[in-house]
């Protein structure tokens, strides 16, 4: 039997301009740039990370930035929404904060009002990617970024969870629920509810089924992939066996430097990776300088001067000037 999934380990998007994504996710939603760092596989392209004080798991969401890069189609086969918890009674907060910075809330009551019996808000960032703050009970005791404007009563407290939308349901019901030990847990409409049974951030999967969705384009505004956290490599080797075992074509575990990760496609076409809690991001960094230099990896190191030329230069928060 395989150690279970707690929950989420982190989210990865792809934006347009990354000085645009820093300052709206920094400064805006107050989370705390925990990484500056490049995509491993194209380094010609930042890969951001954003999270709580830490980037504890369940808490941290990342970006590939390729300016200039064409916008995504929502579709099947994507994660549609990405939702952040946070304490009861924040919404009147967040909706005079994210209007006030000329953000665009979605007033549709099918998709802010109310789901599950929660709370909720929706709303879309500079590229067109969707997020949502859940009013969570017990989110006021999870750990937050406390070096950001937003007041302690209303921070961003890690993820509620992620809705994937789907063509069919069968597939990815069986799926989660038979193969990855998720709980099938309620349903509101069109929107199935799975959790991993866990009170810890990101622990809820959402599906939204409509099987007249056309196939999605993941492009600038759209969630490339979320990963599942394992608590260490002995783990992760386990549940890559258990998924090849039953048919699924999965990657070699990979190096990410702050975790190892292994990729895979669930039924209805959505990117899932599973990744280890450790070695975390204070591997190359003080827990006190983090996201404040841009951080290589080892075997892009030598390659640092060219690669430094081939980015933008981005402003980071509490930093002068900085690459």
């Amino acid at each position: 039997m395989n150690p279970p999934i707690p929950g989420i380990h982190h989210v990865t998007a792809i934006a347009s301009d990354p000085q645009q994504n820093i300052d709206f996710y920094t400064g805006v939603l107050g989370l705390r740039l925990v990484k500056l760092t490049v995509n491993f596989d194209d380094p010609r392209a930042y890969h951001l990370y954003y999270g709580d004080g830490t980037g504890d798991p369940g808490t941290v969401l990342t970006f590939f930035s390729w300016p200039g890069a064409r916008r995504g189609q929502p579709g099947a086969g994507q994660i549609g929404i990405t939702s952040f918890a946070v304490p009861p009674d924040s919404l009147p907060y967040w909706r005079h904060r994210l209007s006030a910075a000329g953000v665009r809330l979605d007033t549709d009551l099918t998709a802010s009002g109310d789901r599950f019996g929660q709370r909720i808000l929706t709303f879309q960032d500079h590229d067109g990617m969707t997020l949502e703050l859940v009013e969570v009970e017990g989110a006021a005791e999870r750990p937050f970024w406390q070096g950001a404007e937003v007041p302690a009563p209303h921070a961003l407290r890690g993820f509620q969870g992620v809705t994937l939308e789907e063509e069919g349901f069968e597939a990815t019901r069986h799926f989660l629920t038979d193969v990855m030990g998720f709980a099938q847990a309620g349903e509101d409409g069109q929107v199935f509810r799975f959790t991993t049974g866990d009170d810890v951030p990101g622990s809820v999967i959402d599906v939204r089924t409509a099987p007249s969705l056309l196939p999605g384009r993941i492009a600038v505004g759209s969630v490339h992939h979320v990963a599942w956290r394992v608590p260490d490599d002995s783990a992760q080797v386990a549940w890559r066996d258990m998924l090849v075992s039953a048919g699924l074509n999965v990657t070699p575990v990979l190096d990410r430097q702050y975790f190892h990760s292994i990729y895979f496609n669930e039924p209805g076409g959505v990117i899932f990776e599973i990744a280890t809690d450790p070695p975390g991001f204070t591997t190359d960094e003080s827990l006190e300088t983090l996201g404040s230099h841009l951080k290589l990896p080892p075997w892009l190191e030598p390659r640092r001067d060219l690669i430094e030329r081939s980015l933008p230069p981005v402003r980071l928060p509490g930093v002068p000037s900085a690459r």
